[in-house]
Formats: C-alpha cells, structure tokens, sequence
C-alpha cells in the first residue's frame, strides 16, 4: 500500500511502482521523523475515478457542494462513508496511530483551474482541542495534485514543536475554516512538495506545518482530507464530542458514536449531520462570533 519514498534535488517525492504494497518500516520511521510520509497508494485508479465521477454528479445535480458539507460529509453519502473505512486507506492509518481508529472530521479541499484559493501556513490541530496530539490526516487525491495545480507542501519536522499561536484572517480565498496562519516564521526553502496521483495518498501529523498553493492551471485540484485518532484520544475544551469507529474496539468512551448514512442524503442522516455539525462548531469557531450560543 505505502511505497518505498526517495526525495529528488527538487524536493519532490516519488514513488515505487508497487500498488498496495505493505507500508514499509522506513514509512513509519520517516513519519515519526519527519512528520508526513507520501505517496501511498490507498485506491485503484478505477476506484479513484469512480469516486471522482460520483463526487461531480453530485455537484451537477445539487450546484456544487454547499457549505453544510464542507466537514464530515461521511456521515452524508454512502460513498464517502466506504472511503473512510477503506482497507487501502486504514492499513497505512494503523501503522501510524494503532488498531482501534476513530474518524473525527473530513472534508473535501477542491480548488479549481484557474482560482486564487489557498491554505495558508498552519497546524492542524490549532482549533480542534483533541489531546494527546496523536492524530493523523489522511489526504486522498481524487485528481492529480501537481506543482501547477497547487499541491500540498509541508515542512519536515515541523510536528515537534509545540502548538504555536495562529492568527485568524477569515480571508476569503483561504480554504480554512478561520482561515488561520501561522504566527511563526516559516523558511519556505525546507518545504517539501507532496504530488500526488489519483488514488494515492499523503499520512501527516496533526502539528506539521503545511499548506498549498492556488492553481494557476486548466486543471481541477481534488482532495479529500480525513481525521482519524486513536481511541484513547479526547476533547479537552468543550463537552462532548462525536466521532465514528471505523477499526478495531473503543474501550474508552471518549466520543458519542456517529452514524452511517442508511443511503445518499438521507433525511435522518442530515438531521445528524445538523445536530453533529453544531457541536464540532462550537469547538472550530470557539471565541469567534460565528459561534452559536
């Protein structure tokens, strides 16, 4: 599934022709070094293809995708539901952060030819209030990520510093929640860019510094990022949250359990989308007023 990683002159990553391979110790040893290991190949190319075309018939039969699915849109369509629970997406996962796995949050990061969206500099975890950092996204390309279409790019090692402090810009073309930016210093010339291919996939820790480009390019950019944390894991600084046991057994009880769509939009899966989609809120906008009461 992982493949044996070498980095060019250019900082750009390859990948071994060898699909579905087991993920390999240097994998692991170069996530816990460095924060991030890609590309791993997660899905065929036929399945990546068929994820993409149901994602755009969905888009053409409902205008695109609205703002009530920018996060956890698994617990919406059934097709997504099967990503997060892939074999080829939560082997690499479980080499990471162990057998018993959570998906706490998902979301689609798209940015279209030609448009001036970006991900600033930022960590993961700056407004999730999860402890013990021991989280890992899954990045899963549905189209290819290049250089010209604005792949991910993050900084080696940067996961071992503490949380630092973001400053929120809400700015409109910044594809985060608060559109938040690093207030550190980043020396963009350790950046290692992550291309990626249809079907494959990027593992990066909850505190690595990252973000992306816009594109330029004729060509559309279709990510879809998901969270997943080991069971042991819990929100400190709201109550109850939710998450879904995609793996192995949750003996502590941490989060409500989430459920899966019976079929595509379903009405009683919208209204739990709704009531679980406030709570998160709550925790992301914290201290802002776009916060319920």
């Amino acid at each position: 599934m992982a493949a044996i990683w070498a980095e060019t002159q250019h900082k750009k990553l390859q990948v071994r022709e060898d699909p579905l391979a087991t993920i390999s110790t240097d994998a692991i040893r170069q996530f816990d070094e460095q924060g991030f290991y890609a590309p791993i190949r997660a899905l065929t190319n036929g399945e990546a293809a068929d994820l993409r075309d149901r994602l755009e018939a969905f888009e053409a039969a409902n205008n695109g995708l609205t703002a009530g699915l920018r996060n956890k849109p698994h617990l919406l369509l059934t097709w997504l539901d099967g990503l997060v629970r892939h074999p080829g997406v939560l082997d690499a996962v479980e080499h990471v952060i162990g057998p018993n796995i959570l998906v706490w949050g998902s979301s689609f990061f798209i940015k279209e030819p030609r448009n001036p969206s970006f991900v600033s500099w930022h960590q993961d975890s700056t407004y999730w209030g999860l402890e013990p950092p021991d989280i890992v996204t899954a990045w899963v390309a549905l189209s290819e990520s290049t250089h010209e279409n604005g792949a991910m790019r993050v900084i080696p090692g940067s996961h071992k510093l503490d949380q630092a402090p973001h400053r929120d810009t809400f700015a409109a073309d910044n594809l985060l929640s608060r559109g938040q930016e690093i207030m550190v210093e980043v020396d963009e010339s350790q950046a290692v860019e992550l291309p990626l291919q249809p079907g494959e996939m990027s593992l990066h820790h909850v505190r690595l510094i990252h973000g992306s480009e816009p594109n330029p390019s004729s060509t559309r950019r279709i990510g879809f990022a998901i969270r997943y944390l080991p069971t042991y894991v819990r929100q400190a600084v709201g109550g109850r949250d939710s998450a879904m046991l995609v793996r192995g057994v949750d003996t502590y009880g941490h989060f409500d359990p989430e459920q899966r769509p019976e079929f595509d939009m379903a009405p009683g899966a919208q209204a739990h989308h709704a009531e679980v989609m406030a709570r998160t809120n709550r925790v992301l906008m914290r201290d802002t007023p776009l916060v319920a009461p």
